[in-house]
């Protein structure tokens, strides 16, 4: 999957001898002990509580598919002329789009403030790529208008696991100097934007994710280590210093969206600021010719491939299991082909990416499969 780790804790407890009294001997006081405060023997240390996830076929509530837009050279952030207005495309993002939603929302805002253009902007899509880069365009001063198929919470968003980090963005063989430029400037600004919405109104949580593997190779994949400075609190820990049964884990504090809280936030942070909303499909551009907007940014998704024609754009199914809630788990996890992310709405158990898969019909094997390895993990915590 996409995803590794870094994290530390550090747990310090003071001493609390500051004043401790007078101490009587032979009718004089005897002297205190100064406060002092020292960092206690690592046997004296609180040890981390691991909540064990509760996995079994009857805590199911849901399984849910979606499929990711996914260009093996990248996501696509361009602007082009259309019948005598400006058209930005920003789509393609893989299993990226909600980790990079608000840098690639600006990038594209760019594109339209460099062209000069000013007033009315038209957003077609209203995943979460089409709300950022409707409200990045509303902070700019334009007055914008949504045109959708979907809406939240029925948009391909909504069924994302939703941690924040890109995965299944490019294909590496495929990537050019250009584009890591552009993915890099995009990561920062989406993470410094996603920092500043955490809490409940947003649901947006840091949480501490642990990779698991029994292999010591010390290689991250590319994305992370160009993105290393947003994870400053690497721990690679040995098998003593964890309960899972792995050799080896990474600890890393990663922020999490819950996807039902978080796109019904942004719409209504768009509605509030005098957003309109149209459901519409479209089916060819002309269609977008035709609107009164000068403006128009493309956020279509998988939808660009037959809007626009891209060849290029494939789809990337993924399946989640939604577990029954366990509020006690406050944690994530992530191993080869499996991952865990705790949340309000559930226990989201995942580990498919089946690139050109067409269907939204739930894969039972691979649901079959997705328990039976938690199970392992799980059943396996020391």
């Amino acid at each position: 999957m996409e995803k590794k780790g870094i994290g530390r804790r550090e747990m310090i407890r003071s001493g609390s001898a500051a004043f401790a009294g007078l101490f009587l001997g032979q009718g004089r006081p005897k002297r205190a002990r100064p406060y002092v405060v020292d960092a206690p023997p690592e046997s004296k240390k609180h040890p981390r509580h691991f909540a064990v996830v509760n996995v079994s076929r009857e805590r199911i509530i849901r399984t849910v598919v979606g499929l990711r837009p996914y260009r093996p050279s990248g996501f696509l952030v361009k602007a082009e002329a259309l019948s005598g207005k400006l058209l930005v495309h920003n789509y393609g993002h893989g299993g990226g789009g909600m980790t990079l939603s608000w840098g690639t929302a600006q990038l594209a805002a760019d594109l339209v403030t460099e062209s000069g253009k000013k007033g009315a902007a038209a957003v077609i899509g209203c995943g979460v790529i089409g709300l950022s880069t409707a409200r990045v365009l509303q902070r700019r001063g334009f007055d914008v208008t949504i045109y959708a198929k979907d809406l939240p919470p029925e948009t391909t968003s909504n069924i994302s696991g939703a941690s924040w980090f890109p995965t299944s963005v490019v294909d590496h063989a495929r990537r050019t100097p250009a584009f890591d430029s552009q993915f890099e400037r995009a990561a920062h600004i989406a993470h410094h934007a996603y920092q500043l919405l955490v809490g409940d109104e947003y649901g947006v949580h840091w949480r501490e994710q642990y990779y698991l593997s029994d292999d010591t190779q010390e290689d991250d994949p590319r994305d992370y280590r160009m993105l290393r400075d947003l994870f400053p609190a690497q721990r690679r820990l040995g098998p003593r210093e964890h309960p899972f049964p792995s050799r080896y884990a990474v600890v890393d504090n990663m922020m999490f969206i819950e996807p039902s809280i978080y796109l019904k936030a942004l719409l209504r942070d768009f509605q509030a600021a005098g957003g309109r909303i149209r459901q519409v499909a479209f089916v060819e551009p002309r269609q977008l010719a035709a609107l009164a907007e000068p403006v128009i940014a493309n956020c279509t998704g998988l939808g660009a491939r037959e809007l626009f024609s891209d060849s290029e754009l494939t789809p990337i199914k993924g399946q989640l299991t939604a577990l029954l809630p366990q509020p006690e788990v406050d944690y994530a996890m992530v191993t080869e082909g499996l991952y865990m992310f705790p949340r309000r709405d559930g226990i989201m158990l995942g580990g498919t990416f089946e690139h050109g898969v067409e269907t939204l019909t739930p894969d039972l094997e691979a649901e079959e499969r997705i328990l039976a390895g938690h199970q392992r993990i799980f059943g396996g915590m020391r």
